[in-house]
């Protein structure tokens, strides 16, 4: 798994989403001041990804007015995409990467332990984008609960 280093650029990407459209890193980071929060999650209406997007769309006026905008992306399909944004009230674009290929640019793609158990899948991590286009914060095997507190305080947020 190669993950992303702070200075390196960040591989750009357009995704379907769930509200039946695309987004590309490129469109988001022109939309923001101070960049891109791109978060990659495991599955869609689980409990520790439910807790980690909930947590994003809490604080999502915050980092909006700080400058910065969220994406998040999943293996999921736009339609389980669509019934979680509904679901949980998320304003914010979930992005579809089925094939892994994103996940896998952005090194959120590799080989996880759970409960003594080896198996390949999304690596739960968060990636901050800067309008350059270069990555100003990477952080990988993160956990749902709390991340996104410990997140604003690294972006001098809180």
């Amino acid at each position: 798994m190669n993950t992303l280093d702070v200075g390196q650029p960040a591989p750009d990407f357009t995704l379907p989403t769930a509200d039946g459209g695309t987004v590309s890193l490129a469109e988001l980071r022109k939309k923001t001041d101070k960049g891109v929060i791109v978060y990659f999650y495991p599955a869609a209406a689980t409990p520790g990804c439910t807790t980690e997007a909930c947590d994003f769309r809490d604080s999502l006026g915050a980092l909006q007015a700080a400058g910065y905008s969220v994406v998040g992306i999943s293996p999921d399909g736009p339609q389980k995409l669509a019934d979680f944004a509904a679901s949980e009230g998320l304003t914010f674009p979930l992005a579809s990467d089925p094939e892994h290929e994103v996940l896998e640019a952005w090194g959120a793609w590799g080989e996880k332990k759970n409960y003594g158990r080896t198996y390949v899948g999304v690596v739960r991590s968060t990636v901050v984008v800067a309008p350059d286009g270069t990555v100003s914060l990477a952080q990988y095997n993160v956990k749902a609960t709390g991340h996104v507190a410990r997140l604003r305080k690294q972006l001098g947020l809180d």
